[in-house]
């Protein structure tokens, strides 16, 4: 009798920590600035998948913008062939650097590109979510594809599609990924994103957001702001070639842990 109620404790432990905690780990790259031009740029892409493959326990991988250095379709298409050999799915943020509709890369004609040559990509329009586990996850677009620039500019139509996930999901915990920071890693008017105390403003209204994770600064930094958690990561471009790999864990009744680690890329 005395092993029965032992086994059965073991088991209720074990079933009450799986049902107070859950866990997700995911990496982003930002700010690849990939060229058919540059072959350097092609190795680092490629040193960063092959490192990014020894990882395990990783959901996917998010690219937060700036994956081309200029618009144009066949750089997109190289670009898609190297980060197609990663062992879990990719998800895709359009940046400032990405498409130029006047030039003929569209922001639809950006995803049909990774679409065609990615069967298991499903996405067709900039702005979507997704979810993994416990997790939400929003792609929020905030470039501009008929006069390009630096500054970024969250849409209304954006602004009401998060704040419609967010609504429609307000019993998960939700990260969302974006080019442009709202918390700026150091002042810069040529790279600010307009209106965003607006935006910062509607995620106020809501409760679960823990993240906003972000590039287009080519730096790092990490600051909580109102219980969010802004986190900028730098160019992988750039030397020293990183990515981030982040890690989240949300235990009942305790706020939610996200533990960060820059990992450096080796080009031979």
């Amino acid at each position: 009798m005395k092993k029965i109620l032992a086994y059965l404790t073991f088991v209720l432990l074990i079933f009450a920590q799986s049902a107070s905690a859950s866990d997700i780990k995911f990496v982003q790259v930002t700010d690849t600035h990939y060229s058919k031009g540059n072959e350097y740029s092609k190795k680092v892409l490629k040193a960063a998948v092959k490192d990014i493959n020894t990882i395990d326990g990783i959901s996917f991988v998010v690219f937060t913008g700036d994956n081309l250095n200029r618009p144009n379709e066949e750089d997109l298409v190289q670009f898609t062939n190297i980060v197609n050999k990663l062992k879990v799915p990719y998800y895709i943020v359009i940046g400032n650097h990405d498409v130029f509709k006047s030039n003929g890369l569209s922001k639809e004609r950006y995803l049909e590109i990774i679409k065609e040559n990615n069967f298991l990509f499903k996405q067709r329009k900039p702005d979507y979510y997704f979810r993994k586990g416990d997790f939400g996850f929003i792609i929020a677009d905030g470039a501009k594809e008929i006069i390009p620039g630096a500054n970024g500019y969250f849409k209304e139509s954006t602004l009401k599609f998060v704040d419609k996930q967010l609504t429609k999901h307000k019993n998960l915990k939700i990260v969302i990924f974006q080019h442009f920071p709202l918390i700026e890693p150091f002042e810069s008017k040529s790279h600010c994103t307009y209106k965003a105390d607006e935006y910062k403003s509607l995620l106020n209204k809501h409760s679960n957001v823990i993240a906003v994770i972000s590039g287009h600064y080519h730096t790092n930094s990490e600051k909580m702001q109102d219980g969010i958690y802004h986190i900028s990561s730098p160019s992988l471009l750039q030397l020293p070639h990183q990515y981030k790999l982040i890690d989240i864990n949300i235990t009942k009744g305790f706020s939610p842990m996200i533990y960060t680690q820059l990992r450096e890329v080796t080009v031979e």
